[in-house]
């Protein structure tokens, strides 16, 4: 259904793609809706297109970027007290699994996380929860983002075209 109203709708790509990846990257919607498949069938659609990959990089690294940075926010201001809510009630092990990730793994969990799905909803709030250096926690964010976006974007729709190049020889 997107991927139809994106492609009925070219003017409203980039706002579509910014959603969806700051929808990916919230902790209570990430873990319900799988936007990162979406995203997956966006850049396939456009490799073929002709659209313009850069902007498109750039609406997803600014949606996902901006989807962590509130997850830090919350952390940040409401700490264990975010455990007492939904999904976390349901999922009581998200949250500690996400802090023990960042504690062993700190900058550089925040880069890999983001390519972990629920790992993804929980560590920019345990990275805000223990008060990680705001700037550090920015620069894993925004760079962990736009090599999200390249890879969710362009990989599957690359990896395609090889595989279609490799059946033909066949």
């Amino acid at each position: 259904m997107v991927l139809t109203f994106i492609n009925e709708h070219p003017q409203l790509t980039l706002p579509c793609i910014f959603i969806l990846a700051f929808g990916e990257s919230l902790p209570f919607v990430s873990l319900v809706l799988p936007f990162w498949a979406i995203l997956v069938g966006v850049g396939t659609l456009l490799l073929g297109s002709g659209y313009e990959l850069l902007p498109v990089l750039v609406a997803a690294s600014f949606g996902a970027a901006l989807g962590d940075w509130l997850s830090f926010w919350l952390g940040y201001h409401y700490h264990d007290r975010i455990a007492q809510t939904w999904p976390f009630t349901r999922y009581p092990d998200l949250l500690p699994r996400g802090h023990t990730f960042f504690n062993r793994w700190g900058f550089w969990a925040i880069w890999a996380a983001r390519f972990s799905g629920p790992l993804r909803a929980t560590v920019p709030i345990a990275a805000g929860a223990v008060q990680m250096n705001w700037f550090l926690f920015q620069i894993a964010n925004w760079g962990s983002a736009f090599l999200w976006a390249y890879v969710i974007l362009k990989f599957p729709g690359w990896a395609s075209g090889v595989w279609h190049y490799i059946a033909s020889l066949f």
